[in-house]
């Protein structure tokens, strides 16, 4: 775990905080995308019915310290990371890790083979480093605003060995 985080599973209490990390991770932190694509990918914290109804059936794992949430990864049906998110004050310091070990473990005991993500520019390299593979690049539309970003995965075993890669199937958001 990193030194003074927490790490546990979220709760629909969380949901709103998780917008707020996310949308500070896009907007505030270092970022190789323009601050044009930044406003059409986050324009404002999420929060309400369609996000808590996007997060409600997804596994979270979060890393709280001093009283915040610093940062979050969720499991999707399927193995699917769908959000991968560290406050921009947190990032370097090991959280991203130790949420992927949590999503790893959780994973592995629903018995998937295989997690994949949809990485943007900036989550490509701390998911390579994780020994996820590039599967391909792609281009997707938000708004009037077109990014780069990349298809990963990393295949798993129950004894967390790393097994061949499998074929991905596409949903719809940035990673």
């Amino acid at each position: 775990m990193a030194a003074g985080h927490r790490i546990r599973w979220a709760t629909e209490a969380d949901f709103d905080q998780l917008g707020e990390v996310m949308y500070a991770a896009v907007r505030t932190g270092p970022s190789r995308y323009s601050e044009r694509q930044r406003a059409a990918w986050v324009p404002a914290p999420r929060s309400g019915p369609a996000w808590n109804d996007r997060l409600r059936v997804q596994e979270i794992a979060l890393a709280e310290g001093d009283g915040s949430i610093h940062g979050f990864m969720s499991l999707a049906d399927g193995g699917y990371i769908d959000f991968a998110f560290i406050r921009p004050a947190a990032q370097g310091s090991g959280l991203f890790r130790a949420l992927f070990d949590q999503i790893a473990d959780r994973a592995r005991g629903r018995g998937e083979t295989r997690l994949w993500v949809h990485a943007s520019l900036m989550a490509e390299p701390a998911f390579g480093a994780l020994g996820f593979t590039v599967v391909r690049r792609e281009q997707v539309t938000i708004g009037s605003e077109v990014f780069d970003r990349c298809e990963m995965e990393k295949s798993i075993s129950a004894a967390g060995v790393e097994t061949a890669p499998a074929g991905l199937t596409e949903p719809d958001s940035l990673g």
